[in-house]
């Protein structure tokens, strides 16, 4: 599929149509010394015939031709061929019409007369085009091949549950609430929906409500005019306005601020927002996922979540259980990680042996899939033999003894090498034990940590997204 899509790519059919066979002529003369395949044809009949009978990558017509015009040309194409590119040849005095076709789609014209240059520079400007909407197109097969229901792995009864209803709510456009702990795997489950409902082909935006500021989250949510702030030089587009006709995924939900939450909810009653600064609402068409690992309804008790926006945003309800509740699920996640980051680092790693299967079955995972996904591949780093043994597995907290036991030095090279590697474990230990603590301490508010340790909050924010940690509620 790949290799036919690069070859249309590289080598794309172009038809010329104009009345005028000298310009058909000189057309196919100038692009077939650059290597293309050309076809012409003498008026918009004749054209629209080639293309039904093998439809072609570009499309060079003419505006002014008796019968079935450039710009009826232009519309049917757009209609029933979407993906080819056209192109205009216009005279001087119909140059006023060709601006008014490319704001019908055209991709660009070229006036008569014309030099070989023009012709030369409008064509490869539109195979470029051409090859940016294949790779597009690629691209998005990959991302809806990633986040297909196959690759949310999971056997369990609750996992199961889960598939069932990511099939029903993906086809809708109902707003869905996923709630669970930091490393669960949240955003697969908002992608797998995104990427198997009619939303596909358009925007797929996420927002980390946690470490943003309000005003910073306001303006990257909602956009903002000129001059609507001290540094707002220019205006910008909110990620709702980028997102019109797709989705958007707010994760850690629970931090916004209440005033935050009263344009939010505009939006999920109104579809409409206005941005900051701005005085006139823009419509959006949009679809909203949210997650948090927060409580929600404990929220709207201690009036820190609007109620009313609650409501909103659980029309559909995912609870997404720890690991420690689906532990029949690790061997499925394990393999397939070892299978991932096997094949990204080129190692031949068959699998693992079932003393080293138990110990990841006996591990408790405080940070969830995250966290498991962390393991495999720092074990797929470190290690060059087939099959996985207990040994290679550096569990998080577990002592010195048991991960080194089968790997004693033989050589003083290798003691230096054991040396700085357990030098590097026990610091990433206390360092992770560190920032939980602080976060403990804290009833895990970022800001509050990072203050009570003498840090500055995006320092802090780095050893946290070191570690797979979030801002959650225990």
């Amino acid at each position: 599929m790949v290799q036919e899509e690069e070859c249309m790519a590289s080598s794309p059919r172009i038809l010329v149509v104009d009345d005028e066979l000298i310009v058909c002529e000189s057309c196919q003369r100038i692009l077939e010394e650059e290597g293309l395949e050309v076809e012409t044809a003498s008026g918009g009949t004749e054209a629209l015939g080639k293309m039904k009978e093998n439809p072609f990558d570009i499309v060079i017509t003419d505006l002014k031709m008796p019968g079935i015009d450039g710009m009826e040309v232009l519309r049917i194409l757009r209609k029933e061929y979407p993906d080819t590119i056209v192109i205009m040849i216009t005279g001087f005095s119909t140059v006023e019409t060709a601006v008014e076709a490319m704001k019908l789609g055209a991709f660009d014209y070229i006036p008569k007369p014309f030099t070989p240059d023009e012709v030369s520079i409008v064509v490869k400007k539109a195979i470029e085009q051409k090859n940016l909407l294949l790779e597009n197109v690629y691209l998005r097969q990959e991302l809806r091949e990633k986040y297909g229901f196959h690759n949310v792995v999971g056997k369990s009864k609750k996992m199961q549950e889960i598939y069932r209803i990511i099939a029903k709510v993906a086809p809708t456009d109902s707003t869905v609430l996923i709630n669970g702990q930091s490393g669960t795997g949240k955003e697969l489950i908002a992608r797998a929906i995104h990427f198997n409902s009619a939303r596909r082909d358009k925007q797929f935006v996420t927002v980390d409500c946690a470490v943003l500021s309000e005003n910073l989250l306001e303006s990257e949510l909602f956009g903002h005019v000129r001059g609507s702030f001290t540094g707002a030089v220019t205006t910008k587009p909110g990620l709702f306005e980028v997102a019109d006709g797709g989705t958007v995924f707010l994760d850690e939900i629970g931090n916004i601020s209440p005033a935050i939450q009263a344009k939010l909810l505009r939006v999920l009653q109104e579809r409409e927002f206005t941005p900051v600064g701005g005085t006139k609402a823009k419509k959006v068409d949009i679809r909203l996922i949210a997650a948090t690992n927060k409580d929600l309804e404990k929220m709207i008790k201690e009036e820190t979540f609007r109620e009313d926006l609650y409501y909103r945003l659980n029309i559909v309800p995912i609870y997404l259980p720890p690991l420690r509740e689906r532990h029949e699920d690790i061997p499925a996640l394990s393999v397939h990680f070892l299978k991932k980051y096997s094949e990204e680092m080129g190692k031949a790693i068959k699998g693992f042996t079932p003393e080293a299967m138990e110990k990841l079955m006996k591990y408790p995972w405080p940070g969830n899939v995250r966290e498991l996904e962390n393991v495999i591949e720092r074990t797929v780093v470190m290690m060059d033999e087939e099959m996985v043994r207990v040994e290679h597995l550096i569990l998080p907290g577990q002592g010195v003894s048991e991960e080194m036991e089968n790997t004693i030095p033989a050589t003083s090279d290798e003691l230096k090498e054991i040396k700085k590697q357990l030098r590097e474990k026990a610091v990433e230990d206390v360092e992770k034990a560190f920032v939980i603590k602080a976060l403990e301490r804290s009833q895990w508010n970022v800001t509050k940590a990072a203050e009570e340790v003498g840090m500055l909050r995006p320092n802090f924010q780095a050893l946290m997204r070191k570690y797979g940690l979030r801002a959650r509620e225990e």
